[in-house]
């Protein structure tokens, strides 16, 4: 081991261990949890369907819109009993992965 050598704490659990850090793991995008308000799409792909309307309430497991990716057509579903906000995408258009699509609340 080098004497220079920096360790830093990696905490796994509740246990703490000191460690070096790679350059790769120090640059890291940082994980943040989800903002449960914004559905981003979970693969590229074209909107093909809306169902929705901005101020519409929904029911969980309502479709809002049809995503098609790989030939599929993917349903994107209410996560909650809740009323869209804000549609972000529109019929036709091509979106990448982590776009943000639709705003929603609950209700």
């Amino acid at each position: 081991m080098a004497e220079n050598t920096i360790y830093k704490p990696l905490i796994v659990h509740s246990a703490v261990y000191k460690t070096e850090y790679t350059r790769k793991y120090e640059n890291r995008i940082k994980w943040e949890k989800p903002d449960e308000n914004k559905i981003l799409s979970f693969i590229p792909g074209t909107i093909i369907g809306i169902q929705a309307k901005e101020g519409q309430k929904l029911k969980e497991g309502d479709v809002i819109l049809i995503l098609e990716a790989m030939k599929m057509h993917n349903k994107v579903q209410m996560p909650f009993d809740g009323k869209v906000v804000k549609i972000y995408v529109t019929k036709g258009e091509k979106i990448p992965k982590m776009h943000l699509m639709l705003e929603v609340e609950r209700i």
